[in-house]
C-alpha cells in the first residue's frame, strides 16, 4: 500500500510553493511601485476610517461626509480604503467640494466594493501593502466608529508612532458616545497594569464635530510647516 505522505511527492508540493512564493513577491512589488508612483504628489492628505456597513441616512455618514468636505476646502487631499459606508461618505464630501478624493480599495468576500466618488483609485490584493500606503502619505488619521477593521488600523497607527516608526502625528477619534469605553479600558487597564507610559495616552484626540477635527490638523499642519522651515 502507497504511503500516504510519499517522500517525493512531498518534495514537490514544496517545490512548487517555492516557486508560487516566488512570483508572488513580484506582485508585492508591483503594488508597492504602483502606490508610490501614484501617491506620491498628494500631500497633504488625511485618511479617514470606519465602518463599511453605514448607510446615506446614518448620522455618521453626514459626518464624515461633511469632515471629507471640510478637509477639500481647505484643500487637503482625503484618502480611504476605497469602499463603501464612511469611506463613501468622506470620499463623497471632497469629491462634492471639488477636492482631490483618493480611495485605496482591496477585494473582499464582502462589503469591499469601490465607492463613485473616488477620483483616483489603486486596487490592492495584499491588506499589508494597502495599510502601508494609508500611512505613509497621511498627516493624520480620522477615524470614525467602525468594527474591527477600524480597530486594526487605529492600533497600527498608535504602535507605530508609540515605537518612533513613524513621525507622530494626529490620530483623531470621532464619537465620543462610541469610544470613550474603548478610551477609558486603555486608561484604566492598559495604562493602569503599567502595560502603556502616560504619555501614550497623548496619542489619541477624540472630539463630536467636524470643526474640531479640522481645527486639530489645521493647527497640526501650521506648527509642522513652521518646524520644517
Amino acid at each position: 500500500m502507497k504511503d500516504l505522505f510519499d517522500q517525493n511527492d512531498m518534495q514537490y508540493l514544496i517545490d512548487d510553493m517555492k516557486v508560487g512564493d516566488t512570483w508572488r513577491i513580484f506582485k508585492i512589488l508591483a503594488e508597492f511601485v504602483e502606490g508610490f508612483e501614484k501617491l506620491s504628489k498628494i500631500d497633504p492628505a488625511v485618511t479617514v476610517f470606519g465602518s463599511a456597513r453605514v448607510k446615506e441616512d446614518d448620522p455618521q455618514y453626514q459626518l464624515a461626509r461633511e469632515i471629507g468636505a471640510k478637509l477639500a476646502a481647505e484643500g487637503i487631499t482625503v484618502l480611504t480604503g476605497g469602499g463603501p459606508g464612511i469611506m463613501e461618505a468622506a470620499n463623497r464630501g471632497a469629491h462634492e467640494q471639488g477636492g482631490l478624493s483618493v480611495g485605496l480599495n482591496i477585494e473582499l468576500p464582502y462589503e469591499q466594493r469601490p465607492n463613485p466618488y473616488v477620483k483616483k483609485s489603486i486596487t490592492f490584493d495584499y491588506f499589508f501593502v494597502r495599510k502601508v500606503m494609508l500611512v505613509k502619505y497621511a498627516n493624520a488619521f480620522i477615524i470614525l466608529p467602525g468594527g474591527f477593521g477600524t480597530m486594526d488600523e487605529l492600533f497600527e497607527a498608535i504602535t507605530l508612532i508609540q515605537t518612533g516608526k513613524i513621525l507622530p502625528f494626529p490620530t483623531i477619534l470621532v464619537g465620543k458616545d462610541y469610544w470613550c469605553g474603548l478610551v477609558d479600558w486603555i486608561k484604566n487597564r492598559m495604562l493602569g497594569s503599567g502595560y502603556i507610559n502616560k504619555s501614550d495616552m497623548n496619542f489619541l484626540q477624540v472630539v463630536d464635530t467636524a470643526d474640531e477635527v479640522l481645527s486639530i490638523i489645521k493647527e497640526f499642519l501650521e506648527t509642522s510647516s513652521r518646524a520644517a522651515r
